[in-house]
Formats: structure tokens, sequence, C-alpha cells
């Protein structure tokens, strides 16, 4: 059975909290430690470890304002250029991921970039070890194809998110871990669409939708 509105907002929010618990606990943390550090050191230090935690929760609300939010402006479309920087953003403290652009358009329909947006955190989370992430979009006979492609040593994509990307909430319902993966496949069915998960072969993995443009 789907989530109600209310239920899924519900799902949205704790899957952010979760996300931004680390880094503004960080924060937290840094200074409880510089209001009781004397060393000068240790408060540069201090300061550095701030300016990072700041920055990542500053990244992470910027990407998730657009990808779950009504960010992007009042128009329907907008420019693929917000949602890439919201992806440089999103990865920029994890050097282990390489970032490949190959989206041509101008701009989207808002579902379509956040498709895109969420199928790029889910992509990002699945390599487990690191690696490469290609994000292409393209229309193509009058449908908007979107393709994220994972390539990295170790891909592990959890059963419940596959699941949900495919087949929506089915009887096992949703948790706040699936709730990106839910929004994919809420997006591409009022949109007419489909969502296609790969088989990952040989530390390759491709995620995809194709959507009404």
């Amino acid at each position: 059975m789907n989530p109600s509105p209310v239920d899924f907002a519900s799902l949205l929010c704790s899957r952010l909290c979760h996300d931004l618990l680390s880094p503004v606990g960080a924060l937290n943390n840094g200074l409880e430690l510089l209001a009781d550090e004397t060393d000068p050191a240790m408060r540069e230090r201090c300061m550095e470890l701030l300016a990072e935690s700041a920055r990542t929760s500053a990244n992470k609300l910027k990407f998730f304002r657009l990808a779950f939010g009504a960010a992007g402006g009042f128009g329907d479309r907008v420019d693929v250029r917000e949602a890439r920087a919201a992806i440089e953003g999103l990865l920029a403290d994890n050097k282990r991921i390489e970032l490949g652009w190959l989206v041509e358009a101008g701009d989207m329909p808002k579902p379509a970039i956040k498709i895109l947006l969420n199928l790029s955190l889910i992509a990002a989370e699945a390599l487990a070890r690191g690696g490469r992430l290609d994000i292409g979009g393209e229309e193509n006979g009058g449908q908007l194809e979107i393709v994220v492609k994972l390539e990295g040593p170790r891909i592990v994509l959890d059963p419940e998110i596959r699941r949900t990307l495919t087949e929506g909430s089915g009887s096992e319902g949703v948790t706040p871990r699936a709730a990106a993966a839910y929004l994919v496949h809420a997006l591409a069915a009022q949109a007419g669409g489909s969502v296609l998960v790969s088989e990952p072969a040989e530390g390759v993995m491709i995620l995809g939708a194709a959507v009404t443009g």
C-alpha cells in the first residue's frame, strides 16, 4: 500500500534528519571543544573542522532542497546547472567518487530534475568503495531519458531500494531509507514513465528512468 502524503512527508523528514545529524552534530562537538581549548594550534584545527562541517551541512541542505523540496523557481522547468551544482556539492567531501556530467539539455521539467537528483543520491550511496558516477539525460522520441551509470570495485544497492525503485511501496511499505527511491518511482509513474535498474556486472550498474518530456 502506498504511503499517504503525510506519511511520505514524514519519511522525507526522517531521511533529512538522518543525513544531517552527522555534520550538525560535528558542529556542536566542535563548538564545545573550541570553548574549552586554549592551545592556539588546537583552536585552529577546531576552526577547520567547524568550517568543514558547516560546508557539508550547507551542501546537503542545498541538495535536499532541490531533490525533495520546491527549489528551482516557480516555473515548470529547472536549469540543469542547478542540479549539477547540487550533485557536485553533495559529493564534495567524497574524494573517492569521480563525477561525469553528460546532460546536454539546458533545462528539464522539475519532476525530471528530482528523478535525476534522487537517482544520483542512490547511486552515490551504492558505490561502497568509491568509483565513478556518469549522469546523462536526453530527449528521445518525445520522452526524456535519464541514466545514471555506476562504476566501482564494490556496488551495493539495498534490496529494499531496488524493489521500491521499480515496484513502489508493495506490501512491505516504505522506510525512510527508501524515501528517495519511492519519490523516483512516484514521479516516473505520474509522468507515464518507468524506472530501470540493471544487475551489477563487472563493476558496472545502470539506474535509469524514462518520462514524458
